[in-house]
């Protein structure tokens, strides 16, 4: 197929490592544009690109096919909508949008507009991470099996994410906990609900119900001094004992993965992803559970 030329909304860190480096690397994916509301931040990341620096957003979607977007919450969900109305594909982070509400506006747009989406939920596009998911039981789990995820990090201690103030007003729930979450509601099933969740300083706990009965508990902080991050996904009880401790050291390898799915359903046609917008969706529903059970 020709070149998908895709935009690059953000001029942050992960924009510059992980979207832009992926995409400007990508055999079909190019990386056409870029617009940050910094123009001379934008410069920096198109620099040693093929990409041109927009003078505004409006300008960027114009001239793509696709965007990608690695910007704050609330900015995505302001920003994104305009893309999607404009018939342009789009790649989200999640959580798609700073709250609930706007969250379901965007999702319903993307599905308005016939546009396929995906959401960069990294350890899903990871090769051992996804051949751990199929190697699990068909169906989801009973009452006789219990989940755990457990994410320990030093992220928000130092390093080029310290500084980010979503990321320190929420904590790991919704920089991490998306993550979690997701392989959770993959290995038991659907979660159906929040059971309890707890906040104490950057610490959070929670638990869930799952569509077959399972229950998880999950214990998430980004600040924990600790290098390398202590990352587990568990499922135990009638299936067995089923554990993934591993995760991408290199995020741009997912996110080729990523793209080389994009670019495919773009070219098919395909809107039903399994890391859509809809999952998106799905997923920012639970962290507002989380969020409201902990008070």
């Amino acid at each position: 197929m020709d070149r998908l030329r895709m935009g690059l909304v953000g001029a942050g860190p992960w924009a510059t490592t992980v979207h832009a480096a992926a995409i400007e690397a990508h055999p079909v994916a190019e990386l056409a544009g870029v617009w940050a509301r910094r123009p001379e931040a934008a410069a920096a990341v198109a620099e040693g690109t093929s990409a041109r620096v927009h003078t505004s957003f409006d300008d960027l979607v114009a001239d793509v096919d696709a965007v990608a977007f690695a910007v704050p919450p609330a900015v995505q969900g302001e920003l994104a909508p305009r893309a999607v109305a404009a018939g342009k594909h789009v790649v989200l982070e999640k959580p798609l949008a700073a709250d609930l509400a706007t969250a379901e506006r965007l999702a319903q747009a993307v599905t308005d507009a016939g546009v396929v989406s995906a959401v960069v939920l990294t350890l899903r596009f990871d090769a051992e991470v996804r051949a751990w998911v199929d190697s699990l039981p068909a169906g989801p789990a009973g009452p006789d099996t219990v989940g755990v995820g457990r994410w320990f990090s030093g992220a928000l201690l130092g390093g080029p994410f310290a500084g980010s103030a979503w990321r320190a007003e929420h904590g790991a729930l919704l920089d991490v906990g998306p993550h979690v979450i997701d392989l959770l509601d993959a290995a038991l099933g659907p979660v159906t609900g929040v059971d309890w969740a707890n906040r104490a300083d950057a610490l959070w706990t929670f638990g869930m119900t799952h569509t077959g009965g399972a229950r998880s508990t999950v214990s998430m902080s980004l600040r924990v001094a600790i290098d390398p991050t202590e990352f587990e996904i568990g499922m135990f009880g009638g299936t067995g004992r089923h554990v993934l401790t591993s995760r991408p050291d290199d995020a741009t390898v997912p996110y080729s993965t990523l793209l080389d799915e994009f670019v495919a359903d773009v070219a098919a046609g395909r809107t039903d992803g399994p890391c859509s917008a809809a999952r998106g969706l799905h997923l920012q529903r639970i962290t507002e559970q989380v969020a409201a059970a902990a008070g």
